[in-house]
């Protein structure tokens, strides 16, 4: 039996997503199984608080997400309607991931800036709160606020919702994916979220140029260090998703959404962790940090 071009690029697509799918879950089992012991400590002898519960999130619903990535990937499914629900679960929660994750670096960029409320402010406004400008959905035709948040999920949940899946007709390819994307304002949500890790990355090295005249602490150099490398990452993980979203099939690009979302939540996690360990012993005259609010206290005093 002879298949179309279409049909053979999509059990391609299909297979490589079942690659980097097992090799996210043993990313992650590797990760978990390596930082098992420093991440129990952490969670007995660290006090309860709004940033462990964040981090709680952040670290453990990867789990749930590849779980359900697995199962679409893997389960030979005629039932397209149990395969949407699949891909909106997984987008739900992977949205979930990416918001708690970047909560905890724009707390830490709040607590560089000498807990700045404006820069908060600031930030807030531009992450959650509406601007002036609107948007209408072509699904519904609300018209509804331009925050990078919100367009960002009203456009990735309309795509969702808009497209056809559908399953592989070569024997042995199991797995569905959407054959089509109904919107082309997919790529959108990736340039906001690129454009919002830009400006943290300004606002963060400005802030080290700024610190660099005095002397800084140990605790101050690790969280200037981990916020430059988590904006870097997260601005190029959004800069390749807008562009394999323009690009290439619809199936690749949720791949590496899933990615995306699975190594910014590792990251965030395993520099919460460190944080906290530096903050426990600190080297010479430094500076501990209060990891229930997130503010600095002197102890040189």
């Amino acid at each position: 039996m002879e298949y179309s071009i279409d049909d053979v690029a999509a059990a391609r697509s299909l297979q490589l997503s079942t690659y980097i799918y097992t090799s996210m879950a043993a990313f992650w089992a590797y990760d978990y199984a390596c930082s098992l012991h420093e991440e129990w400590i952490f969670l007995l002898q660290s006090h309860w608080s709004n940033m462990k519960g964040l981090y709680i999130v952040t670290r453990y619903f990867p789990f749930i997400l590849l779980v359900t990535d697995l199962y679409m990937i893997f389960t030979p499914n005629e039932n397209l309607v149990t395969c949407g629900m699949l891909a909106n679960i997984s987008l739900g929660f992977g949205i979930l991931l990416s918001v708690c994750a970047e909560w905890v670096f724009i707390l830490r960029t709040y607590v560089l800036w000498d807990r700045n409320k404006i820069l908060l402010t600031a930030i807030l406004g531009t992450y959650l709160v509406s601007s002036q400008s609107t948007h209408h959905t072509q699904a519904s035709g609300r018209s509804i606020s331009q925050s990078f948040l919100a367009a960002t999920i009203v456009i990735a949940i309309d795509a969702n919702i808009s497209a056809a899946y559908t399953t592989s007709p070569i024997p042995g390819i199991t797995g569905c994916y959407q054959n089509s994307i109904t919107t082309d304002q997919i790529f959108i949500p990736f340039l906001l979220f690129s454009v919002f890790e830009l400006g943290l990355i300004i606002i963060t090295l400005i802030r080290a140029i700024q610190g660099w005249r005095r002397t800084p602490c140990r605790l101050y150099v690790v969280l200037v260090n981990h916020n430059i490398f988590y904006y870097a990452s997260a601005f190029f993980f959004a800069t390749m998703n807008m562009f394999t979203s323009l690009f290439l099939q619809a199936s690749y690009r949720t791949v590496l959404d899933g990615f995306q979302f699975l190594t910014l939540a590792i990251f965030a996690a395993r520099m919460h962790v460190h944080l906290w360990q530096t903050n426990q012993h600190p080297r010479g005259p430094s500076s501990m940090i209060h990891l229930s609010d997130m503010s600095f206290v002197d102890i040189t005093a």
